[in-house]
């Protein structure tokens, strides 16, 4: 069975290479080169059947559509943000399973965030994917498939319209999803899907040690977003618990040998709660701790989780903040708001919808 696509009917064609095309296409004898229209098909054309690719002769459409499936997440929800600028999905695979991908229209382009687990197990208490678990992981092709519906998507809105940039920051933690995540990140680079540069891709992790230090030895510079939020280990360990089995002076360890193999800067993502992790102790250590290393710091504002009663400091708290980390020489870019009104933060509208459900 193919890397990425454990626990899915082997059938299933979306999120195959086009090596894997051809493998799959050999009991038909048609020329290797099918495989490419195939793939053009699926990943840039919007094709869900065999039917609608023209280009294959009738009777090996025919064929195919016996044997092989395209499996497509359908659109359950859809929202929008007053703005026009965010635009947050609900995707339902075939069984059932249904995840959350975001469209944040940037002054640099397009740029989505990708989920790659249905729900989560880190238990972060700022976070709303956490709130129901883990369902399962999510396959190399289910995560592609994100991608591909949002293209299909602004293609639809606007001639040449595309993806410009993924973050995998949406439900999950990729690190704990190893193999799908990386066979995604070949896949969606491949000029017949995406063709997207991996210096367009940014992948966030709570900290899976072992995982940081593979993924530096994979030879995909993408850049690396660390899950911080607190600068020392009794703190941290409150608001996210995978930090007591990697203690937080591994993680920044393995950040910066993933920053010397790929001499690309990590970001360190750092949620800012009111009077929990914002005060001047907090920004001293967190100083002390970032102190000489290839690393940017991203101050987020807590998006509310109405759940988790966890409040946002004043803008004057986040300005003193972010102020005490410039002048002592960290490079600090504050998250700009996009689709608070729109519930964009991870796992809100798909805990809606399971509340429905019940």
């Amino acid at each position: 069975m193919r890397r990425g696509k454990k626990g899915n009917n082997v059938n299933d064609i979306f999120g195959m290479t086009k090596e894997e095309l051809q493998e799959s296409l050999a009991p038909y004898r048609v020329p290797g080169y099918r495989a490419g229209q195939i793939a053009e098909w699926m990943y840039q054309k919007g094709a869900k059947t065999f039917d609608s690719m023209t280009n294959l002769p009738r009777g090996l459409r025919d064929a195919l559509a016996q044997d092989l499936l395209i499996g497509r997440p359908e659109i359950r929800d859809r929202l929008d943000s007053r703005d026009g600028k965010t635009t947050k999905f609900l995707l339902e695979y075939r069984d059932g399973t249904a995840v959350e991908t975001v469209l944040m229209r940037q002054p640099y382009g397009n740029s989505i965030c990708v989920s790659t687990q249905a729900g989560c197990s880190m238990g972060c208490i700022f976070c709303a994917s956490t709130l129901h678990g883990r369902a399962r992981d999510l396959s190399q092709g289910e995560i592609l498939a994100q991608a591909v519906t949002i293209q299909d998507m602004l293609k639809e809105e606007t001639p040449g319209g595309k993806v410009d940039t993924v973050v995998l920051m949406g439900s999950g933690e990729p690190l704990m999803n190893y193999d799908a995540v990386v066979g995604f990140l070949h896949l969606v680079h491949e000029p017949y899907t995406l063709g997207l540069g991996y210096r367009n891709i940014t992948l966030s992790t709570s900290g899976i040690v072992p995982n940081i230090y593979r993924l530096a030895d994979e030879g995909i510079p993408v850049s690396l977003s660390v899950s911080l939020h607190a600068p020392e280990q009794e703190l941290r360990s409150k608001i996210m618990p995978i930090n007591r089995r990697y203690p937080l002076a591994d993680v920044v360890r393995a950040a910066g040998a993933y920053a010397d193999k790929t001499g690309r800067r990590v970001t360190y993502e750092y949620i800012l709660i009111d009077h929990l992790n914002d005060g001047a102790k907090q920004a001293e250590e967190l100083v002390h701790l970032l102190k000489g290393q290839l690393a940017s710091v991203n101050l987020i504002p807590i998006n509310p989780v109405p759940e988790r009663s966890l409040m946002r400091p004043s803008k004057s708290r986040i300005d003193w903040f972010e102020q005490f980390l410039l002048r002592h020489h960290l490079t600090v870019t504050v998250r700009r708001e996009m689709g608070t009104d729109i519930q964009a933060a991870c796992g809100q509208l798909r805990n809606k919808h399971l509340r429905e459900n019940k």
